[in-house]
């Protein structure tokens, strides 16, 4: 067994590598984490994934720890912030996709519970399908970009290889509703 064909010639210490044998495929069900996230596969749009998992800590701290009520929040001044802050991606787009995706999050948490409650009462879906209502729920999102998505929080598969060594861990973990 090895890793996913796409990581093997990464090194050992890279966030690259380290992203894929630790988070990428695991479920994920905290609200933050999986707002997190979502903004972090919106801001790779267009960029590589290396950049922005390099970035990781600096989106943290630039959006609030990805605190979903203090996001949904930000007024013109904390954009503007955001805008000049060199240590993230300053797409206006992008950005003003953070405070506008956390207010619905915010709107869904309320009408389900949680995010992942959402989620969950959405599966199983297509990839189509999960396309279809995150165009019709969010702003900035894409096919690629729920794709990987919901490949990196487990509610689609293709995360990793069948031989790959991470595999296996992800189908301890993945509760076996996420299989329908």
């Amino acid at each position: 067994m090895s890793y996913c064909t796409f990581s093997q010639n990464e090194p050992e210490s890279s966030v690259h590598r380290h992203y894929h044998a630790h988070d990428y495929g695991f479920p994920v069900r905290d609200d933050s984490a999986l707002f997190c996230r979502l903004i972090l596969e919106i801001n790779q749009a267009g960029l590589s994934w290396t950049t922005i998992l390099k970035k990781q800590d600096n989106f943290r701290s630039a959006y609030s720890q990805f605190d979903i009520r203090t996001v949904a929040a930000y007024t013109e001044v904390d954009i503007q912030r955001l805008m000049s802050d060199q240590g993230i991606i300053r797409n206006k787009l992008k950005v003003r996709a953070a405070v506008i995706n956390a207010q619905v999050f915010l709107k869904l948490i309320d009408e389900y519970g949680s995010f992942d409650a959402w989620l969950s009462t959405n599966h199983p879906k297509s990839r189509e399908e999960w396309t279809k209502l995150f165009k019709k729920t969010f702003t900035f999102v894409g096919g690629e970009i729920v794709n990987e998505f919901l490949m990196s929080i487990g509610y689609l598969p293709g995360a990793h290889d069948e031989d790959c060594v991470v595999f296996e861990e992800i189908l301890k973990k993945s509760p076996k509703w996420l299989e329908k």
